[in-house]
């Protein structure tokens, strides 16, 4: 009896540990929130520099498939408007794409004149969060100079993505419960 019972709970605390690893998985980002992916009232600079992006999160892009499609493209084709080369292409009209890299990642409309008048996406994808324990990289050493004139400025592109992620982030908590559920997992085995 008391073996049953034990096989019992250990099943029962497996199956709750998989759910919880399960549910604290990457973010999930609805893209133009409840107006969707459309022509139709929604500013997807704005919506996107509302929210953190990191490998990992996922891209959920909701659509009526008979007038817009999803067509992932380089930062230049982004720039003009050009869907002749697509990275990718999605046409079912409720996409899910991973964020599998960091790194600007562009979406457009490849209907002509969509992305013109603008259902396009640019994001910033940032890093997994490496957890509450990683230390911020230190700042770059400066050499002296002896001239007083202000340094040249490079030209870089302008990103605009919002706040700084938090440093507890959704990823963090993922390593966190797939620490603690291996944790749990082995003294159940151990017993």
């Amino acid at each position: 009896m008391a073996l049953i019972k034990s096989n019992t709970v250990f099943t029962s605390l497996l199956i709750l540990v998989a759910l919880f690893g399960v549910a604290v998985g990457g973010t999930v980002h609805k893209v133009g929130d409840s107006s969707g992916w459309t022509i139709m009232g929604a500013n997807y600079e704005s919506w996107a520099s509302s929210r953190t992006f990191q490998v990992g999160d996922s891209l959920v892009f909701e659509y009526n498939k008979d007038f817009h499609d999803v067509t992932q493209v380089s930062h230049n084709d982004f720039e003009l408007c050009e869907s002749s080369k697509p990275l990718a292409k999605y046409q079912t009209g409720s996409d899910t794409i991973s964020l599998t890299k960091p790194g600007l990642q562009n979406f457009i409309c490849g209907v002509p004149g969509h992305c013109d008048i603008g259902q396009k996406l640019q994001i910033l994808v940032l890093p997994a969060s490496l957890g509450p324990v990683a230390a911020p990289l230190p700042a770059p050493v400066r050499s002296p100079t002896t001239s007083l004139s202000p340094s040249p400025v490079v030209n870089a592109p302008q990103c605009q993505m919002g706040p700084s992620p938090a440093p507890h982030s959704a990823a963090s908590t993922s390593s966190v419960w797939n620490g603690f559920s291996f944790l749990v997992l082995s003294l159940f085995i151990l017993v």
